[in-house]
């Protein structure tokens, strides 16, 4: 079967992209889990593209093969993106933090994301990552649970000053 689109490693070019991906994908996926309050100050934080991670060599994008513009993306660190990872100690070695995976909202259940996260478990593990950890938002949890994460409990994740998101940590085994 065709996929109708492309994978290919993010680059420092995809930045701009990316952020319309997440401007367009956020506020509508996630509109059914979180009340206005969270809505309102979060999105103007996380619909904003990690320039790190485009730089990482670990985050990867699906193009659109028709239109050529981006329809999925997400990647992996080895350093744990939040500081509750480091107290719970998830800074270990051989640990792939997932990192800030979006679907276009009129892809969803088209294989993208599932063609991305996998892309991104097979590029971890060719680097030695053995467990997965993630920080899922509310929305996702299926998704994740469907690629073999298990839940390990909620957790709060300090966007900014004053500023929190209330998120699920799953992991699953490399």
């Amino acid at each position: 079967m065709d996929r109708a689109f492309t994978l290919r490693r993010a680059t420092p070019d995809d930045l701009s992209a990316l952020d319309g991906l997440l401007s367009r994908s956020y506020p509508r996926l996630l509109k059914a889990d979180y009340p206005p309050s969270v809505i309102v100050t979060a999105l103007p934080i996380i619909v904003r593209g990690k320039p790190e991670l485009l730089h990482s060599g670990r985050y990867f994008v699906a193009v659109d093969a028709a239109g050529g513009h981006l329809i999925g993306a997400g990647g992996y660190s080895l350093g744990a993106p939040d500081p509750q990872g480091v107290a719970h100690g998830l800074r270990e070695e051989r640990t792939g933090h997932v990192r800030h995976v979006v679907t276009d909202p009129d892809r969803l259940r088209q294989g993208v994301g599932r063609a991305v996260m996998t892309c991104v478990m097979t590029a971890a593990r060719a680097e030695g990552v053995t467990r997965f950890d993630c920080l899922s938002t509310r929305t996702a949890v299926p998704f994740y649970a469907a690629l073999g994460f298990l839940v390990v409990g909620p957790v709060t994740v300090p966007l900014a000053p004053g500023i929190d998101f209330p998120a699920i940590r799953m992991q699953r085994a490399g």
